[in-house]
């Protein structure tokens, strides 16, 4: 079988649940694997009474077992293929997830949205956080509320694009996403209105309009830059800050919203800067988030048969 292996960090609570949704709808979509793995706390690193460390790996070992079965659960008759499962022991939930990925070549890591969110919108958690600084392939965030009405297929993934050195490979990553769930791609970019610019400048609106009709040739050349790929749409929204100008554009219900990673983070690697960061916490969809550098390739899915059920590692 071939198509994206597909990582999702699972936790036994809504935010995994909204996580679950979005990725059994990507696997469904792009025909690729699943893996569902769960994180948990590593033993205590003092040496104690072995029963004692004996319970506290077993009482951890049952919380992983617990949650596999609960996905087990919601994922059965979503139409998503038979995943492999996966328990690990580290600090970090989100750093262990990277490794999970690399162990298993992920091609994309799916994850919810911290619960303190707005119903509709992601907050970044320290799961989020982790990932999102330092994931070698993209991290997909599900929103708040997500697997409560999922839409039944993909429609369609937007790009937040601003020319800059390097943007190629994100580009091409986001393009090549849109094609393997055959969706049509949409270039967007926001032009930012400054507060209290028509105090500053007294030909403001016409300062507006030159950033836009830069924009504007700056979306012609990136989707020149897809070579052969299907008609490109694009568009400009204006606004006072991302929120206000995210909020003018148009999201179809199975939409999917790119973002690119920080210029000054790391090659091939997640780095969540201030304008990205901005467009995950005010988008009313997925948000996909691009390692910064070229195009990484999908493997094919692994040969491996899958686990028949959820077990604890």
């Amino acid at each position: 079988m071939n198509g994206p292996r597909v990582l999702l960090g699972y936790s036994p609570d809504d935010r995994g649940d909204d996580a679950l949704a979005l990725a059994a709808l990507v696997v469904r979509s792009a025909g690729g694997s699943l893996v569902v793995a769960n994180v948990h706390p590593p033993p205590w690193p003092a040496r104690g009474p072995g029963s004692v460390d004996a319970e506290w790996v077993a009482y951890l070992r049952e919380e992983s077992r617990s949650a596999l079965d609960r996905a087990a659960a919601r994922l059965a008759g979503t139409g998503a293929p038979e995943p492999t499962w996966r328990v690990h022991a580290h600090r970090g939930s989100g750093r262990g997830l990277i490794e999970i990925a690399r162990d298993t070549a992920a091609d994309l890591v799916v994850i919810g949205s911290a619960p303190r969110g707005r119903r509709g919108r992601i907050a970044i958690g320290s799961t989020a956080d982790q990932l999102l600084h330092g994931s070698p392939v993209p991290v997909l965030l599900a929103p708040r509320g997500y697997a409560a009405d999922p839409p039944g297929r993909l429609a369609r993934m937007t790009v937040a694009y601003w020319r800059r050195p390097g943007a190629g490979g994100p580009l091409a990553s986001a393009a090549a996403f849109a094609a393997t769930n055959a969706v049509p791609l949409r270039l967007l970019t926001l032009v930012l209105r400054p507060p209290g610019l028509a105090a500053r400048f007294r030909d403001a609106d016409e300062l507006m309009e030159r950033q836009r009709i830069q924009a504007e040739d700056d979306l012609r050349d990136a989707a020149g830059l897809l070579g052969a790929a299907p008609r490109v749409e694009r568009e400009t929204a204006a606004g006072t800050g991302v929120a206000k100008a995210l909020g003018a554009v148009d999201m179809l219900p199975g939409e999917v919203l790119a973002c690119l990673s920080s210029h000054d983070g790391p090659l091939r690697k997640v780095f969540l800067g201030e304008s990205s960061g901005k467009i995950v916490r005010a988008a009313p969809c997925p948000v996909l988030v691009l390692p910064r550098g070229p195009a990484r390739r999908a493997a094919a899915a692994p040969d491996a048969k899958p686990t028949a059920k959820p077990h604890v590692r």
